[in-house]
């Protein structure tokens, strides 16, 4: 298991698989290539499925069309067998001579990987399964955020969880204040500012906080389809719900910024559990492995923050992911819109319910979250690729016959 650093990520949108990784590599190809006359790019299955809509393209052209001519070549149809999210670099010279070939995949939460070549980023963790990281804190009489610091020995890692969170609170209120409508042929207006006055002008104290909680989660997501800065939370199409939560936490309540911070830490080792024992990607488990993930985040995120002991945390974890086993990843038109923002405004008042429920109990359960993160993955495993970030099934479908 990798650092939490991984999970997350500042960047922009609308999508760390589909924008944020494939900047990557045509970086990293540059980097091997600045003398080459022409580039040609090839997109795999659900890359080239809903690229067009992420904005795979651009990122792709403006980090290579500056320098060389660039041809990109799109084949939605073609799943190589290592992720459904590949792509095949070429450098050519003058003379039309292929310079290199070179295949990798956007893996989720904007990280890359090449088939049978280890990751240049360490194993830092002994234990990579909730329940022996519970058992583990309650043996030493600590908690998750400490068994991170325990193992990452980074000195860097708080500064920058300071930089993660400015960058989700400012994401917040840049979406808080934008009004408009949203890039694309859907021509989706702007909810956030609307939702946040709404929800201002209730009294009672519940309908405000839901409705609060909505409108910042609905805002980040607006910046992100934007296009706007936003973090990896653990993607960028699930990066909503954590910042909705921890920003209506802070708002509400006098915790100092530590507090939030470590809450940030407990969070990563959640998102860092599934990407090693499954999968965050979208295009590999659907969107339980985005949202679902996020939510599971968020919720232990709050439940840490509350003073929940670390078994309420874990069940907090285990609901929230539960609760979107089977979620399909369907969006319309390939565009991080419908139905991934309201998505993410209701997984992040469902994080909030799970820590509720969990405080009310004592922390024991029957199905852990390892069971979930297993079920998660092996049931995403088994969904179509239709319904698996291809834009072709579910919603996606429903839409084009209107």
């Amino acid at each position: 298991m990798k650092t939490i650093k991984e999970i997350y990520r500042i960047g922009h949108g609308p999508s760390s698989s589909h924008t944020m990784a494939p900047r990557f590599a045509a970086e990293q190809f540059l980097e091997r290539h600045h003398d080459a006359a022409s580039f040609e790019v090839t997109l795999y299955g659900s890359l080239a499925a809903t690229g067009k809509g992420h904005f795979t393209d651009v990122a792709i052209l403006e980090v290579l069309k500056p320098h060389a001519q660039v041809n990109i070549v799109w084949q939605p149809k073609i799943f190589l067998p290592y992720h459904p999210n590949g792509m095949t670099f070429k450098a050519f010279d003058k003379e039309n001579k292929v310079l290199e070939e070179w295949t990798v995949y956007s893996v989720g939460g904007g990280a890359l990987e090449e088939e049978g070549k280890p990751s240049v980023l360490p194993d830092i963790y002994p234990l990579t399964k909730m329940t022996d990281i519970m058992k583990w804190c309650e043996e030493k009489g600590k908690t998750y955020w400490e068994y991170v610091l325990d193992n990452e020995n980074d000195e860097t890692l708080i500064d920058h969880l300071r930089n993660v969170w400015a960058a989700m609170k400012e994401a917040v209120e840049r979406g808080l204040a934008t009004e408009g409508r949203l890039p694309g042929p859907l021509n989706l207006a702007r909810k956030a500012t609307q939702y946040h006055i709404k929800a201002m002008g209730y009294q009672h104290h519940t309908l405000r906080n839901r409705g609060l909680v909505f409108s910042y989660a609905l805002a980040v997501s607006e910046e992100n389809a934007s296009g706007g800065l936003i973090v990896t939370a653990p993607t960028c199409g699930s990066c909503g719900v954590l910042p909705a939560v921890l920003y209506h936490i802070s708002k509400s309540y006098e915790f100092d910024e530590m507090r939030i911070l470590r809450a940030l830490i407990t969070a990563g080792l959640i998102g860092d559990i599934v990407k090693t024992n499954a999968s965050i990607s979208g295009a590999e488990v659907g969107c339980q492995g985005e949202v679902g993930v996020a939510c599971a985040m968020a919720a232990g995120a709050a439940c840490q923050i509350f003073g929940g002991s670390v078994a309420q945390i874990e069940y907090a974890c285990e609901m929230a992911l539960e609760h979107h086993l089977g979620m399909t990843c369907d969006p319309v038109c390939g565009l991080v819109q419908i139905p991934c923002i309201e998505r993410n405004a209701f997984a992040a008042a469902r994080a909030l319910d799970a820590n509720i429920y969990s405080t009310f109990s004592d922390g024991r359960h029957r199905v852990s979250f390892d069971k979930v993160v297993d079920t998660m993955n092996k049931t995403g495993r088994d969904i179509p690729y239709l319904y698996r970030e291809t834009s072709e099934g579910g919603l996606a479908e429903d839409y084009k016959q209107m």
